[in-house]
């Protein structure tokens, strides 16, 4: 079996292909010339090699600029074949010329962090609301970062000689505020735009065409999809995804290998799992918008599978209601899972903060799965019982926002 980087055999195209046909054939273009069908798992933590010259140079060129090796894998850590193919696939899927892969989506955010610290570059500048992880990593400077919180349009102004990265999420935890990602990567000018594209995935947008240069994926999320694997992933240049080898080699974050075949084995259903839970979000949207025991709705204008809405009631006797719904977080699986925010995801974020990115006390944020809608009606239904009287605040077709 070739042993060398699938990267390097999937020049096979000499047309543009559709998403969908990329999302089954990206990272397998080799496969068929090797005899094989499914894609291989190495689990193998090193390589055999009786030339150790030979070695040395390969590491030595990897220390110089993260590129991967010529020839077979050396260690583990540097990469691994199996995980090379899913970020092949991943780079295909958002248009990007590389993706390196790590063992969270928060170990691929503090490798971004960390290989702009390096470079002197520690101050970010960020729109809220994020990720409730994310907005605490750069809150507490736990990675020797500052941070410059702004709203979309106060970017530029918040800029410094010092800023090493602009971050922001679209559509985004848990409100699904949308943010216009062409007019930020406009303002940011050469500070590079990081936008964590978890809930949109490259089936809904792909953050590269409109200026971004750094896309996150907590790929634990829709990449994989069955709730089986823990993963993140940035898709961006060579140049970048070199720095970020080299962080991801001295710290360890690295993915193993039966989850980078899992991921692969995800993408290929992405297309389909993706349209097919936002056509059942966008319905449930709309039933939820039309409810008195509803105050209001979030639902990006894209589309996707999140939904967002606040109670009129209790919102904790709507998570110990469900029956068929998983009250759980995370999100993007096969099932539909909900959560309240402000006391799981978003509970390490300042209570202040929290309330003022429009995360509210009344919030819950549903991961629509790829049940019957009419099953998962019947159980919303019965979770918010009589939830009071009051009327109902139509969202559904408005903008998502953090008020």
């Amino acid at each position: 079996m070739d042993t060398a980087r699938p990267g390097a055999h999937d020049d096979v195209r000499t047309t543009a292909r559709a998403l969908a046909t990329e999302a089954v054939h990206a990272g397998r273009d080799d496969l068929a010339r090797q005899g094989l069908h499914a894609p291989p798992i190495d689990l193998s933590t090193t390589y055999p090699s009786y030339d150790s010259r030979d070695e040395a140079a390969r590491i030595d060129a990897f220390a110089a600029t993260g590129a991967e090796p010529d020839g077979p894998p050396v260690y583990g850590r540097l990469g691994n074949p199996t995980v090379a193919r899913f970020e092949t696939a991943l780079a295909r899927l958002e248009g990007t010329e590389a993706a390196v892969a790590f063992a969270s989506g928060m170990a691929a955010l503090s490798a971004v962090l960390l290989a702009r610290a390096s470079m002197g570059l520690r101050h970010v500048v960020a729109v809220r609301p994020l990720y409730g992880c994310s907005d605490h990593l750069l809150t507490a400077g736990l990675l020797g970062s500052e941070v410059t919180w702004t709203d979309p349009a106060g970017v530029a102004d918040a800029l410094r000689p010092d800023t090493g990265l602009v971050m922001v999420e679209s559509p985004a935890n848990p409100t699904l505020a949308e943010v216009d990602l062409r007019a930020v990567a406009h303002a940011c000018g050469s500070v590079p735009l990081l936008v964590d594209n978890t809930f949109a995935t490259p089936v809904l947008q792909r953050p590269a065409e409109q200026g971004a240069r750094l896309i996150l994926h907590s790929a634990t999320k829709y990449l994989g999809g069955h709730g089986d694997v823990l993963a993140g992933v940035v898709a961006c240049d060579e140049e970048f995804a070199g720095r970020l080898r080299l962080v991801r080699f001295a710290t360890g974050g690295v993915l193993h290998p039966l989850a980078g075949y899992l991921l692969l084995r995800g993408l290929s259903t992405l297309p389909v799992r993706v349209r097919a839970a936002s056509a059942t979000a966008a319905e449930l949207a709309g039933r939820l918008a039309a409810d008195p025991r509803v105050t209001r709705v979030h639902y990006p204008r894209i589309g996707g599978a999140m939904v967002s809405f606040e109670v009129l009631g209790d919102p904790h006797e709507v998570i110990a209601g469900v029956r068929l719904i998983t009250p759980a977080v995370s999100l993007g699986s096969v099932d539909t899972l909900i959560q309240h925010p402000a006391s799981i995801s978003h509970r390490i974020v300042d209570a202040e903060d929290r309330r003022g990115a429009g995360v509210s006390d009344r919030l819950l944020r549903m991961s629509v799965g790829l049940e019957d809608v009419e099953d998962l009606w019947a159980d919303l239904d019965r979770a918010l019982g009589s939830g009071g009287a009051g009327p109902s605040v139509r969202r559904l077709g408005e903008p998502a926002t953090a008020g």
